[in-house]
């Protein structure tokens, strides 16, 4: 999966790719561009942000840059294209993700979790739920889960309350609110402990756009930056 793409030079392009079985790795497809039979054979006529394919490439512990010799066009995801929101929200996933993964470092999880939710944009009654789904996935896999079921300061048994307060520095909620911290309706809390159990985000979106903005505020203080995707999912 592409997560990144930039223009190298009017032919090449440095791209960033999520691969299943080997992580996230940076390379230079060299003459990816060109309109040539050649070229166009072996790179599809280019590797697009947000497109799925399969790669061949040459990797050099002396180099940050693999050398992409071949890419071969699986799935385009048209249906970004026809949608600006899914387009916002899948390349806010392809830079969070980017943001969080260290390279050669494979979570096949993170992967098929990237590849269900762009699939899952198509729907657009269904948005808020599938990102919903994935950040917590990848915060999963990636050790930055939030504690839900104790107070992350002192480790005890969280009563039932109908606002909570969330720590981004311990990463988790609290019964013990300090002046950084962030009020949290139970309803979202309950949301994210039930996304966590089963999966299931339910049929309330506004709920999803909460628990949403909650993860998103969380990566960005975990990050110390906020990435420019992230203001279409705090807006």
């Amino acid at each position: 999966m592409c997560i990144r793409e930039i223009d190298w030079s009017e032919t090449s392009q440095i791209v960033v790719l999520l691969a299943r079985e080997h992580g996230k790795l940076s390379g230079v497809a060299k003459g990816s561009k060109r309109q040539s039979p050649s070229a166009i054979q072996r790179f599809s006529g280019g590797i697009e942000l947000l497109t799925r394919g399969e790669i061949v490439a040459t990797t050099r512990p002396t180099s940050e840059l693999a050398t992409l010799t071949e890419w071969d066009l699986q799935a385009d995801f048209f249906h970004l294209r026809r949608s600006l929101a899914a387009q916002h929200r899948a390349m806010y996933a392809a830079d969070i993700t980017h943001a969080l993964l260290a390279d050669f470092d494979p979570h096949p999880a993170v992967f098929d979790g990237l590849c269900a939710l762009i699939e899952s944009l198509a729907d657009a009654a269904r948005h808020e739920a599938a990102l919903l789904r994935y950040q917590w996935l990848l915060l999963s896999e990636t050790g930055y889960r939030p504690q839900l079921d104790v107070d992350v300061r002192t480790g005890e048994t969280l009563e039932p309350q109908r606002v909570y307060t969330f720590d981004a520095v311990a990463g988790g909620i609290t019964m013990q609110p300090g002046d950084s911290d962030w009020q949290v309706r139970r309803q979202t809390v309950e949301l994210l402990r039930r996304v966590d159990a089963s999966g299931d985000c339910g049929e309330d979106e506004p709920a999803c756009q909460r628990a949403n903005r909650l993860l998103c505020v969380y990566i960005r203080a975990m990050l110390d930056r906020e990435l420019p995707t992230m203001r279409v999912v705090l807006k």
